[in-house]
């Protein structure tokens, strides 16, 4: 059965038709949000991380509020751009958030997207190895492995009495498994399968085929899942993809909506940091033909999670129906239940 949850990126922008003009209602939205989805029945609250822009940046504090004030859904990001984490700090951060939130916390990372600022991690005191990637790999390691209770320091015997090497505290039980690898290739699916982190993928693959974007992203998939088998690891892993579904049922709806149908409807080709990348389309239109549509999206089928990008300017009780129309009229014909708990 499939799970779903909404992905919010946070803007906030004092202009007109935004319900989000400060970094203060895109947080307490976020957190109104997420308390909606669970009583429709949804099953995530995720949040995108960027720095330097007027999007939502530091997630473990809006995880733990989420947490504080919901008790069933998935929380977690998708995804923290690892180059700008302190590893170990990091570590901290997020075993309280999961601990408030009691194993809820769904953790992506990655090497992060685009961005703003030019040398952004190097402003957060981080230079990069060989590239940006390695950068974050190598934070990903370290944080991976405190989290899983490996010792990193050792004890002052001035205050100890002994050597004794020390973790990071304090522990989660079962979040190292609950961490999830943005990856934008069939190449990095394999290696997030090697290292044993679940997939998660968006909206953008960072290569290009020639097959429409779904399928392709179906096949990155199959690549995880078979790297994965031959890993050999005991657990059963778990993917996720994203995508924009814009039902258009009032006239507000076809107002924001309409023209973006046509514009947006099919995958685009293009380069992004000098590599050829193909982006997958937006799901526009009636409920109905949404059903349809997602219910033959090869990526949708292969996944066990779908995240929903929300236009989170336009404001809780805007988002709240739309999540409400994809729950009623759209995600059954791909598989998914409102939870039993509701």
């Amino acid at each position: 059965m499939k799970r779903i949850g909404f992905l919010s990126f946070g803007h906030w922008q004092p202009v007109p038709g935004s319900q989000t003009h400060t970094a203060r209602d895109a947080l307490m939205q976020t957190i109104e949000l997420a308390e909606a989805t669970e009583e429709l029945g949804l099953d995530g609250a995720y949040v995108r991380v960027h720095h330097f822009a007027r999007q939502l940046a530091s997630p473990f504090p809006l995880l733990a509020a989420i947490a504080a004030r919901t008790s069933r859904i998935e929380i977690g990001t998708a995804v923290i751009d690892m180059r700008y984490e302190n590893p170990l700090y990091m570590a901290e951060d997020a075993a309280a958030a999961d601990l408030i939130s009691d194993g809820r916390l769904q953790l992506g990372v990655s090497r992060g997207s685009p961005e703003p600022a030019l040398r952004g991690a190097e402003a957060f005191g981080y230079v990069p190895g060989e590239s940006d990637g390695d950068l974050a790999r190598a934070h990903t390691a370290i944080f991976r492995a405190a989290i899983a209770g490996t010792p990193v320091v050792e004890a002052d015997p001035r205050m100890t009495g002994s050597t004794a090497p020390l973790a990071i505290q304090p522990q989660s039980p079962g979040l190292a498994e609950r961490i999830w690898w943005g990856s934008g290739t069939r190449e990095t699916a394999r290696w997030t399968a090697e290292h044993g982190m679940n997939l998660m993928s968006s909206t953008l693959l960072s290569e290009d085929t020639g097959v429409p974007f779904d399928q392709l992203q179906a096949e990155q998939i199959a690549v995880f899942r078979s790297a994965w088998a031959e890993a050999g690891w005991s657990r059963e892993p778990r993917v996720s993809i994203s995508r924009s579904v814009l039902p258009i049922v009032t006239d507000l709806d076809r107002r924001y909506f309409g023209e973006r149908a046509a514009q947006d409807g099919g995958d685009q080709v293009g380069y992004l940091e000098g590599v050829l990348a193909r982006f997958g389309k937006s799901y526009i239109g009636e409920p109905d033909v949404l059903a349809q549509e997602l219910s033959q999206d090869a990526a949708v089928q292969a996944a066990d999670t779908l995240l929903l990008t929300v236009p989170n300017q336009l404001g809780v009780e805007y988002n709240t129906r739309l999540l409400e129309t994809i729950a009623e009229h759209v995600a059954p014909a791909i598989g998914w239940q409102p939870s039993a708990a509701f």
